[in-house]
């Protein structure tokens, strides 16, 4: 049964892009231009999901999150804005945002944020053992093997290929990854994600041939889900 979203943005092209990729997704999107009449709707349906811009007619993308959070309206919601300083996502998820994603962004990052938020919305049990291509990682018992041998990893590094292993075969943008493994809604501009995925590639490819973490300028990081 198709999921249902509200898209609430007043730049037509944003708009048709973001009903596009939802719609690839198996989406049923509506569309509003105005923050009052995407209050209203928000407020009277159950979607599962509202993207949302921050600067709207009517009203403020910031004040539709706040007052369906005062009338106990729970759907997830992404803002999408044009403001994506650090303290711009702080002030949006201290008004009850999900998650906050500036403009422009990419398809693949959109995409793994409504992934995830989702995923929160409706949470699933971790599998105990999460099977990708050769590598098995027991999530209870925080361990990891490659083709049957022991690969002992750090808490930051299992953290981190969990989640890569929870999108296998797609980029996640480091974004997403400083989030997930350091809970941090904000690039601090540092290398800290490039440094402990290399470490992470050293520990995993050790002995083998094959290379299962692969990265892409302005995507990010992917767990291949087959050898190639």
């Amino acid at each position: 049964m198709a999921m249902h979203a509200l898209i609430i943005e007043d730049d037509a092209v944003v708009a048709e892009h973001v009903a596009t990729l939802l719609g690839a997704r198996d989406f049923a999107t509506e569309t509003v231009t105005d923050g009052a009449e995407g209050l209203r709707r928000a407020a009277a349906r159950a979607y599962d999901l509202v993207v949302t811009d921050r600067m709207l007619p009517g009203l403020e993308g910031l004040d539709v999150v706040e007052r369906l959070r005062a009338l106990g309206v729970g759907t997830p919601v992404l803002v999408v804005s044009a403001l994506g300083l650090a303290g711009d996502r702080a002030h949006g998820l201290d008004r009850g945002a999900d998650n906050y994603l500036a403009k422009p962004f990419s398809d693949d990052e959109f995409l793994a944020r409504v992934h995830a938020l989702l995923r929160r919305a409706r949470p699933e049990p971790h599998p105990e053992v999460m099977l990708v291509g050769d590598i098995e990682i027991r999530v209870k018992a925080r361990t990891v093997h490659r083709a049957g041998r022991h690969v002992a990893l750090s808490p930051k590094e299992f953290e981190l290929l969990r989640c890569l292993a929870e999108h296998a075969g797609r980029f996640v943008p480091r974004s997403l990854l400083l989030e997930r493994v350091w809970k941090l809604r904000f690039d601090p501009q540092t290398n800290v994600v490039d440094v402990h995925v290399s470490r992470l590639r050293g520990k995993i490819d050790e002995g083998f041939e094959t290379t299962v973490i692969r990265s892409a300028r302005g995507e990010g990081y992917m767990l291949a889900a087959e050898d190639a």
